[in-house]
């Protein structure tokens, strides 16, 4: 069976803190915002961010549990960025206050990587 997938055509990520979540994402990451809503019925936001050819669906629910294990818990792993210099972009968040790990080499592709962490501490990763 062939399903020809084509694509990512979103990733999901959960925050708990509307303010802190929406300026990490689109105002630090600047990734722009296509839509935005309040979502009563099950007492959160959604907001959903450009990321090239895919979005990031952003989730602000203040009572979603926290992880139960670090970094291994079952689920989603990491999320990483490709950016042309990852050297240039971890300093732009050192500098913007963001925990970011010290740089190093993928082993298998021999490129250049770090992880830095959303502030729920879910880990992202740059990766060139």
């Amino acid at each position: 069976m062939s399903l020809k997938l084509e694509a990512i055509h979103h990733v999901a990520v959960i925050g708990t803190d509307y303010a802190r979540s929406r300026h990490f994402y689109a105002g630090l990451l600047g990734l722009p915002v296509i839509r935005e809503h309040r979502r009563e019925a099950e007492g959160d936001w959604k907001i959903d961010l450009q990321l090239g050819d895919a979005e990031l669906e952003l989730f602000i629910k203040p009572d979603a549990p926290p992880r139960k294990s670090y970094p291994e818990a079952q689920g989603l792993r990491h999320l990483a960025f490709r950016v042309a210099s990852v050297a240039e972009t971890a300093e732009a968040l050192r500098k913007a206050g963001v925990r970011v790990e010290p740089l190093r080499t993928d082993a298998y592709t021999g490129k250049a990587m770090c992880f830095f962490f959303d502030p729920d501490g879910l880990p992202l990763e740059l990766h060139e």
